[in-house]
């Protein structure tokens, strides 16, 4: 199956508050997963408080799913991963999200990724159906992670093995031409000359040398440098 055809469930057990779960959904859309289903929410179902903190993701909530227990939410999953930074006594496999991600976009049967409840994070019971735990390494004196921060961590994981588009990098204009960059010199040269910036005459040559090479690191385009010129020329003129 493909990693296209083959994308995790994301399962919220008792989810508290609606604005968590509607950025969950907002960061499991992100990243390419709009398949929710939620164990017992505690405030029901539907949340309006959700909605606004998605933040356009309302696919995803859409298509939510509610389930009394969390054996029904991935009963007809053949993969689950409790995400959890503690063990709670089961020996069960322990892997990153990348690792978790490098399986499930390569193995048979449907994959689950359960999240707990924000106070309390997943019981013993919920991580015993689990095949997997999956953690991250944290501060062990903070390793607290609120839910939206959990689901994007997994979800981005994932989105490795998705034909997910870079977001377009702006293009850049090419370094302004000498002659313009030679002007925005000669400019700030003329501004700075009856201001006795270049005395003593015995370290002008040297002020000047300094200058340019501080003025051509940039790389400043031709806007950017006709910007430059434009504030030299204003601070010319004479005060309003």
């Amino acid at each position: 199956m493909s990693a296209e055809n083959n994308a995790p469930v994301i399962v919220l057990v008792r989810p508290q508050l609606g604005e968590n779960i509607g950025k969950a959904a907002r960061a499991m859309l992100n990243f390419g997963l709009t398949e929710l289903r939620m164990v017992a929410p505690r405030d029901g179902w539907p949340n309006p408080s959700a909605g606004p903190a998605a933040a356009g993701a309302d696919e995803v909530l859409d298509k939510a799913q509610v389930f009394s227990t969390t054996a029904e939410a991935v009963a007809d999953c053949a993969h689950i991963y409790a995400t959890t930074v503690r063990k709670r006594g089961v020996t069960k496999p322990v892997l990153t999200p990348e690792q978790a991600a490098n399986e499930i976009a390569t193995q048979e049967g449907r994959s689950a990724i359960m999240f707990g409840a924000e106070r309390s994070g997943l019981e013993t019971e919920d991580v015993a159906l689990a095949r997997a735990i999956l953690t991250v390494p944290i501060n062990p004196e903070f390793g607290s992670l609120n839910l939206a921060q959990a689901v994007i961590l997994a979800a981005y994981e994932w989105s490795k093995h998705r034909n997910l588009v870079m977001p377009p990098q702006e293009d850049l204009l090419p370094p302004a031409p000498q002659e313009e960059l030679d002007g925005l010199i000669a400019h700030l040269d003329r501004m700075l000359e009856p201001k006795g910036y270049f005395l003593p005459e015995s370290r002008a040559e040297a002020s000047r040398r300094t200058m340019r090479n501080v003025l051509t690191k940039p790389g400043w385009n031709h806007l950017e440098v006709r910007t430059l010129r434009g504030i030299l020329s204003s601070l010319e003129r004479e005060d309003r």
